[in-house]
C-alpha cells in the first residue's frame, strides 16, 4: 500500500482520466485535483466544496456534484448546471454519482448535508436518473445517506451503498434505465459503506467508512478480503492505470490527527476493474 497524497480534509470523488492520472476532490476546504503520472499534484477545479462524486463528460470536463449536479469543462469556460437542488421536494444536494455503458448519470440526491450541518434531521433521498437528452426522474426512493454506486459487468445490476442502513442495496436496470426493486447486498460489519466500485469478475469493492479499508464481496454479496488503510475514514474508490488494476482508495480526516489527513494511497490487484463510461448527457437546455 503505497501513500501517494496527502494533506485533504475529506477526499472523496476519484476518477482515473486515462492518460493523465487520478482526479479526486476535497469535500470540506474545496476543490478538485489531478495526481498526475509522474506524482505530482496539480489543481483542476479551485474553490468548490461538498463534491461527493464526479464523472468525466464527453464534451471535456466533469460531472461533479454537491448543492447542484453541474458540467464543469477543463477548458475552463462557464458552469452548466444539469440538475438542480430543490429544496421543496427535499433536495438540499447530491453526493456520488455513476455513469452506465450508454452515458447515463445515476445521481443520489440528499435530504439533508451529512458534511455540512445544516440543521436539518437526517432526511431521505432519492436516486436520479439524468438521460442522454438531459431529462431527469426519479428512479429509487428512500435512499437514508446515499453514497457509492457501480454496474455489473453485464450492467444487469446497479449496487448502491446506504451509509446510514449500513447496506449496500441492488437494483435490476431496464433497458431505458429505469430501476426494478430495491434489494439488500450486503450488509456490512466494521464500517459503513461509502464509495464503491465492480471489478472484471463481477466482485463489489466498497469502502468501509469508519472501517480502515475496502471490502471485496462476491456477487452472491460472500466477504472475500479486507483491504486495509492506515487511517479509519476510508471514503471511496477506483481503478485505474493502463491495466486498471491499480486500485487508487481515498480517505477522510476524521479518526486521524489534524483535519487535513486525508490521503490517496494505492495498491495492486489481481483482476482489473470494471472500465467507467463517460457521461454523453446533453448539456443546457432541452431543445
Amino acid at each position: 500500500m503505497d501513500q501517494l497524497a496527502q494533506g485533504y480534509g475529506l477526499v472523496e470523488g476519484p476518477v482515473w482520466e486515462d492518460g493523465k492520472g487520478l482526479l479526486f476532490s476535497d469535500v470540506l476546504f474545496g476543490g478538485v485535483f489531478r495526481l498526475n503520472l509522474d506524482g505530482a499534484v496539480e489543481t483542476v477545479f479551485e474553490h468548490r466544496r461538498g463534491i461527493g462524486g464526479m464523472a468525466l463528460h464527453e464534451a471535456g470536463g466533469l460531472i461533479v456534484s454537491g448543492r447542484n449536479l453541474s458540467f464543469k469543462p477543463f477548458s475552463g469556460g462557464a458552469t452548466v448546471t444539469v440538475l438542480e437542488q430543490d429544496e421543496d421536494a427535499g433536495v438540499v444536494g447530491f453526493n456520488d454519482l455513476t455513469t452506465d455503458v450508454e452515458g447515463r448519470i445515476y445521481a443520489g440526491a440528499l435530504g439533508a448535508s451529512p458534511v455540512f450541518d445544516d440543521g436539518r434531521e437526517p432526511r431521505a433521498g432519492d436516486l436520479y436518473l439524468v438521460d442522454l437528452d438531459g431529462s431527469a426522474r426519479v428512479v429509487a426512493q428512500d435512499v437514508q445517506l446515499t453514497n457509492g454506486l457501480g454496474f455489473s459487468p453485464d450492467g444487469a445490476t446497479l449496487y448502491h451503498s446506504d451509509s446510514r442502513r449500513q447496506t449496500v442495496f441492488r437494483y435490476s436496470v431496464a433497458a431505458d434505465g429505469s430501476l426494478g426493486e430495491k434489494r439488500e447486498f450486503v450488509k456490512t460489519d466494521g464500517g459503513s459503506p461509502d464509495g464503491l466500485a465492480v471489478s472484471e469478475d463481477g466482485a463489489v469493492w466498497v469502502a468501509l467508512a469508519g472501517g480502515s479499508g475496502v471490502g471485496v464481496y462476491s456477487p452472491s454479496g460472500v466477504q472475500q478480503d479486507l483491504i486495509e488503510i492506515p487511517q479509519p475514514m476510508c471514503t471511496s474508490l477506483c481503478f485505474g492505470g493502463a491495466d486498471r488494476r491499480n486500485l487508487y482508495i481515498v480517505s477522510g480526516s476524521e479518526g486521524s490527527q489534524g483535519e487535513r489527513a486525508g490521503a490517496v494511497f494505492r495498491t495492486r490487484t489481481d483482476v482489473a476493474g470494471l472500465p467507467v463510461a463517460v457521461a454523453r448527457t446533453r448539456l443546457g437546455p432541452r431543445v
